[in-house]
């Protein structure tokens, strides 16, 4: 995160890069995951580090409906902003915090993951500087799948991009499917779960009502496009890993004990 003069920091006029991390207790597979501390930092405290290396960034928010986290973050030094129990998703948090932090509708809010504590600055640099390249009111990240990762997986989501490098579709499925046997002129990306918004977008999204893909494939930003909203896709290698399992940060405890990923 810039603290002098250079690419991350902001001049008058320009719109503001802010960071905001969404922290809830409640999960269902890893409950309190985000406080979880058996590499010597809370989960989200390697989120708001990484957040914090982003050059394009100006200023990181933990954003929790949970006063236990926001105590836990004052404790490393981070911001927190409190907010509403009723939220369904993370997007609609992001929103809320916006408002209290009164952010202008072309401020640019970067909604890291609380689960992603491998998740590299670049990356995040890279979804702002598609955002500000395009007409889009949001952007996102694919990264070209590594040698040991299977595209058919459906906990891994695949992304297809249209001409322009706006997402065509989101699935957990195989897309594009490759029908004719030998090499596809079409890879498969996987969708890094990162997301930038322009603030006034925020306040459309709320106004949307779920939809039928997003439903049936259990992907919020299908949302988006179903409405008929475009967003860019930066294409990024990343290395980085959600934790969405005990197990899941088990590995991520190993690989950071031994000083590298995997």
């Amino acid at each position: 995160m810039s603290t002098g003069a250079g690419p991350g920091r902001s001049t008058p006029g320009q719109e503001r890069v802010v960071a905001i991390i969404p922290a809830r207790l409640g999960s269902t597979r890893f409950p309190r995951k985000v406080l979880a501390n058996r590499t010597g930092k809370l989960l989200v405290q390697h989120v708001f580090e990484a957040a914090s290396r982003a050059s394009s960034v100006q200023r990181v928010v933990i954003a929790t409906d949970s006063d236990e986290v926001a105590r836990a973050v004052a404790g490393f030094g981070a911001e927190a902003i409190m907010t509403s129990v009723e939220h369904a998703n993370g997007t609609s948090r992001l929103g809320e915090a916006a408002g209290r932090l009164g952010l202008s509708p072309r401020d640019i809010v970067v909604n890291v993951q609380g689960d992603e504590p491998e998740i590299e600055p670049e990356v995040i640099d890279a979804a702002v500087a598609a955002l500000r390249a395009s007409d889009a009111p949001t952007a996102t990240v694919a990264s070209p799948f590594r040698a040991d990762e299977n595209p058919g997986d459906p906990n891994l989501v695949k992304v297809v991009r249209r001409r322009d490098g706006c997402a065509l579709y989101f699935s957990r499925g195989a897309i594009p499917y490759p029908r004719a046997a030998g090499q596809a002129p079409a890879q498969p990306l996987r969708h890094i779960g990162l997301y930038v918004y322009r603030t006034a977008f925020l306040r459309v999204y709320a106004s949307l009502e779920p939809t039928p893909l997003e439903q049936t494939e259990v992907l919020e930003q299908l949302r988006i496009l179903e409405h008929g909203h475009a967003m860019a896709v930066a294409v990024h290698p990343s290395r980085g890993v959600g934790i969405d399992t005990p197990e899941q940060y088990e590995a991520f405890v190993a690989r950071y004990r031994a000083g590298s990923r995997t």
